[in-house]
């Protein structure tokens, strides 16, 4: 998976329409000053964290799976299909067949090799940083899980329907393609106390990475290698998390009650729809045994 560019410079100054006085509001606009230095490409440590805390223990979550896989024996370059498979990797027949539901979760932390992993994350601290002021902590967790699953039931469906169904998924850009996908509608929010021009920049970069690594992952549909990109995985993921954010409105600029009202109305309605899926392929779907890899 490719790399996300740092967004264009913010202006310095304070968004005017952000009402001062209360503790809402100055927590408000804390977040928007990270935005703006996130964009600017300054960091500061000890603020990154405050304001970005889902991103960094999601990114240390994977990072600590990948540890364990290497200390159990795992191949640190190129694992096999059965070391990926004890660890938690998405299969069909495993799924649909065994019950093994929980793969859908455990596949979005489980990499083949330390270069996917590496591009991965790269890619969700990236769009975390961005993400995380407009969604909270909470909603960056809600989104990376519930695309990420998303993004695995369409690759088994996908995989079962039109091809062999025996494919062994692994990895979390799912999931990132859903942040990214929720970035894509929350930057066209007004409630954003930011220049509509910068806003279509940030927005402009979101839309490029997705569209370049759709583009990779079909061209790489045209070369049958061992290990492939699971572009089904990152399609499901990028839908599911503009499934997401459709009922959302952005942390920033927006009263947190309507916001935490709005957040768990998007949890609950893709919630419902991937239960609804999952009903329909674990009836629908006849899978076989035979595993090749694919790598999200």
């Amino acid at each position: 998976m490719g790399s996300y560019s740092t967004p264009p410079d913010f202006p310095a100054r304070q968004a005017e329409i952000l009402p001062p006085a209360t503790d809402d509001n100055f927590a408000q606009e804390a977040e928007l000053r990270a935005v703006r230095e996130r964009g600017s490409g300054r960091r500061s440590g000890a603020r990154s964290w405050a304001h970005a805390p889902a991103t960094y223990i999601l990114v240390g979550i994977n990072c600590l799976v990948f540890l364990g896989m290497v200390f159990s024996g795992v191949s640190i370059m190129n694992p096999t299909t059965q070391q990926l498979m004890h660890s938690g990797a998405n299969n069909p027949v495993h799924v649909l067949i065994y019950g093994e539901w929980w793969r859908i979760i455990t596949a979005m932390f489980v990499h083949v090799g330390i270069i996917h992993l590496a591009t991965n994350m790269w890619c969700l601290w990236n769009l975390g940083l961005l993400a995380e002021p407009l969604l909270g902590p909470a909603g960056v967790f809600a989104a990376y899980i519930l695309s990420g699953a998303a993004g695995n039931l369409l690759s088994i469906g996908y995989d079962s329907f039109f091809k062999s169904g025996t494919l062994v998924g692994a990895g979390a850009s799912g999931a990132v393609f859903g942040i990214a996908g929720v970035l894509i509608i929350l930057l066209k929010s007004k409630r954003l106390p930011i220049p509509p021009k910068e806003l279509a920049g940030l927005r402009r970069y979101v839309i490029y990475f997705a569209l370049i690594n759709f583009v990779l992952g079909f061209g790489s549909m045209a070369v049958r290698t061992a290990v492939q990109i699971d572009n089904m995985a990152h399609l499901g993921g990028f839908l599911g998390g503009i499934l997401f954010a459709l009922p959302l409105v952005p942390l920033i600029g927006s009263p947190r009650p309507l916001f935490r009202f709005r957040l768990r109305l998007a949890i609950g309605l893709l919630c419902s729809v991937l239960v609804f899926f999952s009903f329909y392929i674990s009836t629908a779907v006849a899978v076989t045994k035979d595993t090749p890899t694919e790598q999200q």
